[in-house]
């Protein structure tokens, strides 16, 4: 009968095994580390870079984390033991060339070698986000990724409510909110982020109640202010992407400058009646708004949601759609919709793409930024003398 020691012995003469002295010569030539003890042990400190999955879970997990098996890996544990049973494992599913580290994580330590105490998150945090973790595109770096980015919202109102639900569900770490009106029963048709009880309440004050409810992971920066040529700059530094849920040309013209000039991608949406359409301006990539809409068209053919009307799901739809788009940029995941035009029909139920391209003459991104200029759009396409620029 075969014992442990005899398998193990069986196992390491199928296998390579370097020194950790070998093992730092290989990391610094571009060898993927692969850490495969439990999760207490990682969190307690680990090599920097390593890629962490628990032996437990490596044949389960590994392909979807390092795709290409001609990756070179060098696989380690505490002392050596599981590392070999893992890089046995490794071979037998097809990677090519695999490594086991002898004395593992402790003797690379003990010998003073770079390692950290790797950043981990919680446990309410990763049963919290269990189903992004789960997502070999997303995981606990991704998740890490997300909890440290920052999206502005321009809007408290029907887009801006589903695409903040949305987002601070997933966990972005800091959303900051812009809008100056109050709640009021008009509005509960189609923004899910206030209630009856919040009538007559500050909308940003309203949103951060709803969205510190749902994900006290979240930090929700307020701005009860008109966003104007004197604060946009401002406002929206230091924000990763932009959610643009506003309903009047002078605010998108004013958001598109500002944001070529801090380089900031914002994820456009617009509605109207049952008809709703979704775009990413990435600054200087694809095109921007002034490409897209070069001059507003005039003021009788360009009615607001409050004159015209808007089924209430429909913002719901295409605010979850920015949000998608938002997350995808940040993640840096699949294919955002710059220099495409995704537009959804609700009578027909369908979507239909149009590509858009950058204009060679645009008055804006054809600039250097530094050589735009913010100004105040309020003349171009002015609203029914009724109805006030506003946010959906």
């Amino acid at each position: 009968m075969t014992g442990f020691r005899d398998l193990l012995g069986q196992i390491k003469g199928q296998i390579k095994e370097v020194s950790t002295e070998e093992a730092d010569s290989l990391l610094s030539k571009g060898w993927r580390m692969v850490d495969v003890r439990e999760a207490d042990e990682y969190e307690q400190g680990a090599i920097p870079g390593a890629l962490f999955v628990p032996r437990g879970n490596l044949e389960l997990q590994i392909e979807g984390k390092i795709s290409d098996k001609s990756t070179p890996l060098v696989v380690y544990c505490a002392g050596g033991v599981r590392s070999a049973l893992a890089a046995h494992s490794l071979q037998t599913i097809g990677y090519q060339n695999v490594v086991s580290m002898i004395g593992g994580f402790n003797r690379w330590k003990d010998e003073g070698r770079n390692w950290s105490t790797p950043r981990m998150l919680s446990a309410e945090q990763r049963n919290r986000y269990q189903r992004h973790l789960l997502l070999p595109e997303v995981g606990e770096k991704g998740q890490q990724q997300l909890l440290d980015s920052k999206v502005l919202l321009l809007g408290a109102g029907g887009l801006g409510s589903p695409a903040a639900l949305y987002l601070a569900a997933a966990g972005v770490g800091t959303l900051g909110i812009i809008d100056m009106d109050v709640v009021d029963a008009s509005n509960l048709q189609r923004q899910i982020l206030h209630n009856m009880d919040r009538i007559g309440d500050r909308k940003v004050d309203s949103a951060k109640k709803t969205l510190t409810l749902l994900n006290p992971d979240v930090n929700v920066v307020t701005y009860d202010v008109r966003l104007g040529a004197n604060n946009v700059l401002d406002i929206i530094s230091g924000y990763d992407v932009i959610i643009d849920g506003t309903d009047n040309f002078p605010t998108r013209y004013l958001v598109n400058d500002a944001s070529l000039i801090k380089q900031i991608p914002v994820v456009h949406g617009s509605i109207f009646r049952f008809e709703g359409q979704a775009t990413v301006f990435n600054p200087y990539i694809g095109p921007c708004y002034r490409c897209f809409v070069p001059e507003p068209p005039p003021a009788d053919l360009a009615p607001s949601c409050a004159e015209a009307g808007v089924l209430g799901v429909l913002p719901g739809i295409i605010g979850s759609i920015q949000a998608m788009e938002a997350i995808k940029i940040l993640l840096q995941l699949g294919d955002p919709l710059v220099g495409r035009i995704l537009s959804y029909d609700a009578l027909e139920e369908s979507f239909r793409t149009f590509k858009i391209r950058r204009d060679p003459n645009c008055p804006a991104c054809s600039l250097d930024p530094s050589e735009i200029v913010i100004a105040e759009y309020d003349n171009l396409c002015m609203p029914h003398p009724k109805v006030a620029p506003a946010l959906v």
